[in-house]
């Protein structure tokens, strides 16, 4: 019975850290889009600004759920580190825009 609960507790803190290495990457997509969104407040950014980098948002998104989809709901380091190029770039582009 102990080894059997040790066992449960085992594969439910497994669980809670699948999400938590994801989360650098989704933070950091929210942020990004956070900044885009206080872009347009400040009138730094226009409507079709924003929408283009909310575009660059959405694709980087759509190829994070199409990683996930090849790797059972995992990001590999290649795919994390894809991810976070593609981030960078954006950040960049995000930053230029607003300045």
């Amino acid at each position: 019975m102990k080894t059997f609960i040790i066992g449960i507790l085992a594969a439910a803190s497994l669980a809670a850290a699948l999400p938590a290495a994801a989360q650098p990457i989704d933070q950091r997509e929210h942020r990004q889009e956070q900044r885009i969104d206080q872009g347009v407040r400040s009138g730094a950014l226009d409507r079709a600004e924003a929408r283009g980098l909310q575009g660059r948002e959405a694709s980087i998104r759509h190829e994070q759920r199409v990683m996930r989809e090849h790797h059972d709901g995992r990001l590999t380091r290649h795919d994390r580190r894809v991810l976070q190029h593609r981030l960078n770039r954006t950040s960049h582009v995000i930053y230029a825009k607003k300045h």
